[in-house]
């Protein structure tokens, strides 16, 4: 069944925007853009020429990935947005799947993480669920630093796992934002 999935997935939880071709049951291409802002603006484009450059369209594609962090807060949110906008006007399934677990597909059986704010790291143990620790308690963490290699891997992760056509991705917020809402009371809009 993989041979006949076309599957395009995408990540902007980091500093890139990246992206993954999965076709004829492997990932035929990635393609990654680093970038600290701007994502919003430049993923769809970006997704555009991506598949106009491997001879496909939108139509072509049966199924979505994306990922859903642990990361930027707003990165995952354009991604995860744009993933669940296209799978509804494509009708087609998309599956979120974690950076961690893009990772654990690259480092079986090993302690996987992803660079966090302030000394800090997202880490998943072997069989734990991810967790914000000091980058000092997981000295042994395997941290990706090819972005091609972990997209890829991300797509093949989500052109392997079942699809229930309910679920929709979602973000993966390990730690709240850091953004909050005023403690101040909102003023009283007279009439």
């Amino acid at each position: 069944m993989l041979s006949k999935t076309t599957l395009l997935a995408f990540d902007t939880s980091a500093a890139h925007c990246a992206a993954a071709l999965f076709c004829d049951g492997r990932v035929v291409a990635t393609h990654v853009d680093e970038m600290a802002r701007g994502q919003a603006e430049h993923l769809m484009p970006m997704l555009e020429e991506f598949l106009g450059q491997k001879d496909k369209t939108w139509s072509d594609l049966t199924r979505i990935g994306v990922g859903i962090g642990p990361g930027n807060f707003t990165g995952i949110r354009i991604s995860v947005s744009a993933a669940r906008g296209l799978a509804l006007g494509l009708d087609v399934p998309a599956v979120g799947i974690s950076t961690l677990d893009a990772l654990h597909h690259l480092h079986p059986g090993q302690t996987v993480a992803v660079t966090a704010p302030r000394d800090m790291i997202y880490a998943q143990f072997p069989g734990a669920a991810p967790s914000l620790i000091a980058a000092s308690d997981a000295p042994d963490a395997i941290f990706s630093d090819d972005p091609h290699a972990l997209i890829g891997a991300l797509a093949e992760v989500a052109a392997h796992s079942d699809i229930n056509r309910d679920a929709r991705p979602k973000p993966l917020y390990i730690k709240p934002a850091d953004a909050a809402p005023a403690r101040d009371t909102a003023p009283v809009i007279l009439p």
